[in-house]
């Protein structure tokens, strides 16, 4: 109850007083596109990081170094509502990410959500949904890279499901390449334990890039496929050297 208490006390502290760093980005609205995204996600970062220690959890990176120039769409599992956290703290190629309408009625969260580059989707709302990802693609072509969490709702902890097609379309219709990363271990932070905050272990893998010259001629649903495997594989081999 300690801990779930501090970093709820830590996650107020830290939108009241990130007010100032938002008014800052907002006048930093010239800089190139890759300054201004670093400049975005300082603050989150920074945040993230300090989060994932109030919880107590050691976070183990794997394929940092294979994460390419330029813009991407990273392709994950979704454990956890501390997946968003874990990725923020260890990613240093700065992303918006592909989450619920519903955070927009958040104060000053939403804020920080549309300074990343989020796209907030109303899931019962088609043509929304569709407008979202258009706008997804024109970010990505912009310079922008998105996290999207393809199984559309949080695992627990339990096997991956399966993967819906936005994020393959998102990477193809924009041509930039899919970064698929398996996370492992976050849903044994809170989802396992009753609502609480416990220590973890965490592992995160990030995969080779997958080229759109490679996954242009495929079929969503194949290509979707393909992709979750690659990331069951990479998350079952933490699981054998561990």
């Amino acid at each position: 109850m300690f801990r779930l208490i501090t970093c709820f006390l830590y996650i107020s502290g830290f939108l009241i007083y990130s007010i100032p760093q938002l008014a800052r980005i907002k006048k930093a609205s010239h800089l190139p596109v890759e300054e201004r995204d670093k400049l975005a996600h300082e603050y989150p970062k920074k945040f993230s990081k300090k989060f994932m220690k109030l919880t107590g959890s050691e976070v183990v990176v794997e394929g940092l170094e294979l994460i390419p120039e330029g813009p991407v769409v990273f392709i994950a599992n979704h454990e956890s509502d501390f997946d968003i956290p874990v990725l923020l703290g260890t990613i240093d190629k700065p992303f918006g990410f592909v989450s619920k309408i519903e955070l927009k009625k958040v104060p000053i969260l939403s804020s920080w959500l549309n300074t990343i580059n989020c796209i907030l989707i109303d899931r019962k709302n088609h043509q929304q949904a569709l407008n979202s990802m258009k706008e997804g693609v024109q970010l990505l072509q912009e310079g922008h890279s998105l996290v999207i969490f393809p199984e559309g709702k949080r695992s627990k902890g339990g096997p991956v499901q399966p993967f819906k097609v936005g994020g393959i379309r998102l990477a193809q219709d924009a041509g930039v390449p899919i970064v698929p990363i398996a996370i492992k271990g976050t849903a044994d932070i809170f989802e396992k334990n009753g609502r609480l905050i416990k220590p973890a272990q965490i592992k995160v893998t990030i995969g080779y890039r997958i080229d759109p010259i490679i996954h242009n001629h495929k079929d969503y649903k194949e290509m979707a496929e393909e992709v979750r495997q690659i990331i069951i594989a990479m998350s079952e081999a933490r699981n054998i050297a561990s």
